[in-house]
């Protein structure tokens, strides 16, 4: 089916990632395994009474004040892309995984203006997508294409929301798309790409992640570009010889492909 990007999930069926509900359970499950080896029960125990005790204090009134955040954003753009109306299900799936965020508009394209790219020939993919805010930032940039990537159904919907109501507020469709499903098995494109990563996933998660996109690479040699906020597990792509660090700061980490590197 020919790609069309201004139109929300263009992906062929049988491209589409599962659109299973993920579980607080299976979240859960998830968090248990990852646990250090040297974390006994009652360490385990303990940090689980700690997530627990988090997530109630960041129900509270107050609490979902402070996560409204960059709301002029939402308000120039009529979107809702801060964690002030996140659902109790997204909230406490993030308290075991990665807590839904929106990246500040500033910092994002401090992060893009360091590309030197011809963003005409590059597509943009939100790994961890969320409601979709750097999906919209990215539309401030000539990609070909500009692709989401998002677990959790609830926020996917919002993101697509956000979506159509940007492009009518800017007065065209933007080329960007949202999609549901685990990331670890998302199929990279095989064309240049922007890889951008707000710290969504667990260790395993994002070394899955990674090891799909190294495959890719190898099968299609390309310019990839890995942009990284809040880099907590930067190690992972440091280690990797097909990647070197163009630039950083404690806010973030921007990667590329060597030259000639698959």
């Amino acid at each position: 089916m020919p790609v069309r990007p201004t139109i929300i999930n263009v992906f062929p069926l049988e491209t589409q990632l599962s659109a299973r509900k993920p579980s607080v359970s299976s979240a859960f499950v998830n968090w248990w395994r990852e646990q250090p080896d040297n974390a006994g029960l009652w360490l385990r125990l303990e940090r689980l009474g700690g997530i627990a005790r988090e997530f109630v204090h960041d129900s509270l009134p107050d609490r979902r004040r402070e996560r409204f955040g960059d709301a002029d954003y939402d308000w120039d753009y009529r979107v809702d892309t801060t964690s002030a109306n996140v659902g109790w299900h997204a909230r406490l799936m993030g308290f075991f995984s990665s807590s839904y965020q929106p990246i500040e508009a500033e910092i994002f394209r401090e992060m893009m203006n360091t590309l030197a790219i011809d963003f005409g020939q590059f597509t943009f993919v939100d790994i961890g997508s969320g409601k979709g805010r750097a999906l919209l930032l990215a539309s401030e940039y000539p990609f070909r294409r500009i692709i989401g990537v998002e677990l959790l159904p609830e926020l996917n919907r919002i993101a697509q929301e956000n979506i159509r109501a940007f492009s009518k507020a800017r007065g065209h469709e933007i080329p960007a798309e949202s999609i549901s499903g685990d990331a670890t098995g998302f199929d990279f494109p095989a064309e240049p790409l922007v890889v951008y990563f707000f710290h969504p996933l667990t260790e395993a998660g994002f070394r899955q992640v990674m090891a799909n996109l190294k495959a890719s690479l190898a099968a299609q040699p390309r310019p990839i570009h890995i942009i990284y906020a809040n880099p907590i597990f930067e190690l992972i792509v440091a280690a990797d010889k097909r990647f070197r660090k163009a630039c950083g700061t404690h806010q973030y980490a921007i990667y590329e492909t060597l030259p000639n590197v698959g």
